[in-house]
């Protein structure tokens, strides 16, 4: 395997790792709302969401680069 496939690998191995952890944070958000959490906590956690999704789409976007026709 050469240095390139590698780094894809190691890319798509941390875009599956982020993807499980958001899917993490959903849930506990969800549990947090449904048992009446703190509002700023939720808050707090849903920033983190949202972090880890803009770099999920930035492993997204060195994965699939962009094809301009």
């Amino acid at each position: 395997m050469n240095r390139s496939d590698q780094d894809k690998a190691d890319i798509r191995l941390e875009f599956a790792r982020l993807k499980q952890d958001h899917a993490d944070f959903d849930a506990a958000i969800n549990a947090m709302i449904a048992t009446g959490c703190d509002p700023l906590r939720i808050q707090r956690m849903k920033k983190k969401k949202l972090a880890l999704k803009d770099r999920l789409q930035e492993l997204e976007d060195r994965i699939i680069p962009d094809i301009i026709a």
